[in-house]
């Protein structure tokens, strides 16, 4: 072959090769860097598939998730952890404070978020600042109830947390293993309204002490996240305490007969946010997946997590999910007026914050749960 040959065969092979890159986008990426990784603590779900996997494939980054149960086994991991082991941290919103206080997370940069897009009771939200430093923003939200088997509770039944003494469910009631919820709704049966669940004097402490002891005979387990779905699928517990939709969201799905209420006495509001590691060197990229998250397509996923669903605290992802799930808008009150709508709850004075608690000590309320597992 003559090198004018060669040069010309070699040109076409060369511009064939191109427009096989631009026709064949697999076969391209394939060709790309080793995507850049992630360490992600959070609870279960938010490192899946169906949550990152559309942010992973647009950003040639991959997550890698180190998933807790619970703001104490979070604030345990951290704290074995060098600096820099988590660039993203997701935060139960009542623990934001003692991660800041701990030196644990980055300060974020609020212009970067769009609070705009916020309901205004979500835009400042309790713990995330501290003065006008940012420190965590909020994801995702949920509320607390009485969960129940509507084969056995009817909904009228399930409207106070008396129903966890009802005798339809002695033996077969199921406790989240988490002080804070559980106790949190004892409290709430007590009264303790004002100004919240979590912030009651020593009289009202053992108050709730003693209220809850009397609900041990009507207890069949205590159970984690996993535990907590198989029981009320299967029918072992016929109610649980604790928890709320974010289980009895997915198992409705699977066609369980299960259901959440707010009763009467009000609910407990779980909120989730994504705090910046410290010491990571990764500030744009998760800066980069929090708007993600935070913008319509983001809270259409968020909200329809599979591992279990959450609420948006964005205008515009009630929106986005009436449009793109319209029943799940519907079955969720994520829609503006609606009776279950949990903005109308808030401002009905229906729904509290969770909290760490204000007047006894963190570990007070834990060592007060171990001793009642054990009565």
């Amino acid at each position: 072959m003559s090198n004018s040959s060669f040069t010309l065969t070699r040109r076409r092979l060369l511009a064939g090769a191109a427009g096989a890159a631009l026709t064949a986008p697999m076969i391209n990426r394939a060709w790309a860097a080793d995507p850049v990784t992630i360490n992600m603590l959070a609870w279960y779900g938010h490192a899946e598939p169906d949550m990152v996997s559309e942010f992973e494939a647009e950003n040639n980054v991959k997550f890698v998730p180190k998933y807790y149960a619970g703001g104490d086994n979070m604030l345990a991991l951290i704290a074995q952890s060098p600096p820099g082991t988590y660039d993203i941290i997701l935060s139960d919103a009542e623990f934001v404070q003692q991660l800041n206080a701990a030196g644990y997370i980055e300060q974020m940069d609020p212009s970067l978020f769009p609070f705009d897009d916020f309901w205004p009771e979500y835009q400042k939200f309790p713990g995330h600042w501290a003065d006008d430093e940012l420190w965590s923003v909020m994801v995702r939200f949920g509320l607390l109830g009485v969960s129940y088997n509507t084969d056995t509770l009817t909904r009228e039944e399930a409207m106070s947390y008396n129903a966890f003494w009802n005798d339809k469910v002695t033996g077969k009631l199921g406790h989240f293993d988490w002080h804070l919820p559980n106790l949190g709704q004892i409290s709430l049966l007590m009264g303790n309204n004002d100004p919240s669940p979590f912030d009651i004097d020593d009289a009202a402490w053992d108050a709730v002490q003693e209220k809850t002891l009397s609900l041990k005979p009507q207890v069949g387990g205590y159970f984690d996240y996993g535990g907590t779905f198989a029981s009320l699928k299967n029918g072992e517990m016929l109610a649980m305490a604790g928890i709320g939709d974010w289980i009895t969201g997915v198992l409705q799905k699977d066609g369980a007969p299960v259901a959440s209420v707010i009763p009467e006495e009000g609910g407990i509001q779980w909120t989730e946010s994504y705090s910046i590691g410290k010491g990571t060197d990764k500030q744009e990229i998760v800066n980069k997946f929090i708007q993600y998250m935070l913008s319509p397509r983001g809270q259409v996923r968020s909200i329809q997590m599979a591992a279990y669903p959450g609420l948006s605290p964005t205008k515009s992802g009630w929106k986005a999910i009436q449009e793109a799930n319209p029943a799940e808008a519907e079955r969720s009150g994520l829609i503006e007026g609606h009776d279950q709508s949990p903005i109308k709850l808030l401002n009905e004075k229906r729904i509290f914050f969770r909290d760490i608690p204000q007047q006894q000590s963190l570990e007070d309320w834990n060592d007060f749960w171990s001793e009642y597992k054990t009565a």
